[in-house]
């Protein structure tokens, strides 16, 4: 099958990207460039949904723990203020894409905060995660501050939000969006066609 033209867009604050983030390197044709956006931008808002008391945040943990079993990962570790603000990790994000880190440092984050359990709205560990695909911690806390980079991110949103991604996880095959839960399996089904 050739390639097509593919993008995969995340915020790090949304696990559901996290499980895309896991299996998209082998799921679609190609490369797919993983792209940064802040999901709280977007049509429909948050990566998140919303929750209304903590019987639906613990119900929403256990489906995706569930998946995660499923889909052969680590055990999920939702930290502990989960939802997190990830606008700090997504400006680190758009650094490493501006250095040719995104998938790496991308994945790294994932990691921490849904393995290890670790809040990204903390610095500290986003330069874990920077750390583990050698990003210098200075120049990602430097790239956080910029203005340029913040700029970079808002407008991957707004480009995002122009090409039809709605929410995260998204993964565009040419003109074609799959968004939300079950997008990769979405993309990947009308790849194969």
């Amino acid at each position: 099958m050739p390639d097509v033209d593919a993008a995969f867009y995340f915020d790090l604050a949304s696990p559901e990207c996290y499980l895309v983030a896991e299996r998209i390197l082998h799921a679609v044709p190609g490369p797919a460039p993983w792209i940064p956006v802040l999901a709280r931008d977007l049509p429909e808002g948050e990566g998140t949904p919303g929750f209304r008391c903590a019987h639906e945040v613990e119900a929403y943990r256990d489906e995706l723990a569930r998946r995660a079993v499923a889909l052969g990962l680590q055990p999920l570790r939702l930290p502990p203020g989960f939802p997190f603000d990830s606008v700090v990790a997504q400006r680190a994000a758009t650094y490493a894409l501006q250095i040719g880190r995104t998938v790496p440092f991308a994945l790294a984050a994932f990691r921490q905060a849904y393995a290890g359990g670790h809040d990204l709205s903390n610095p500290d560990a986003v330069l874990v995660a920077a750390a583990a695909c050698e990003m210098h911690p200075r120049a990602v806390l430097a790239a956080t501050e910029r203005t340029a980079v913040g700029d970079q991110l808002c407008a991957a949103t707004a480009a995002a939000a122009a090409a039809g991604v709605t929410t995260v996880p998204a993964v565009r095959l040419g003109a074609d969006v799959f968004a939300g839960p079950g997008a990769l399996e979405r993309a990947a089904s009308m790849a194969t066609r």
